[in-house]
């Protein structure tokens, strides 16, 4: 079973999007702190009701975030 799910995140000119690379949950915020809130309850939402061992994934997984940094901003 997946201890981790892994996110991949972009920032467009509004928002910041969270996309996971396993599973269909993307969600998107303004701020970054309100984005990683948001990634928890998607995490929730999708695993409720137990269906966390159905999915191969453990009850409470850790999550594992990638941040692109657009070149123009280094």
């Amino acid at each position: 079973m997946k201890k981790i799910m892994q996110f991949s995140i972009s920032k467009s000119d509004d928002y910041y999007v969270a996309e996971a690379v396993d599973f269909p949950i993307v969600t998107q915020a303004k701020t970054f702190e309100e984005l990683i809130s948001n990634i928890k309850e998607a995490v929730e939402v999708y695993l409720y009701d137990d269906s966390a061992e159905e999915l191969g994934v453990v009850k409470d997984p850790s999550l594992f975030i990638n941040f692109e940094i657009p070149a123009y901003a280094q």
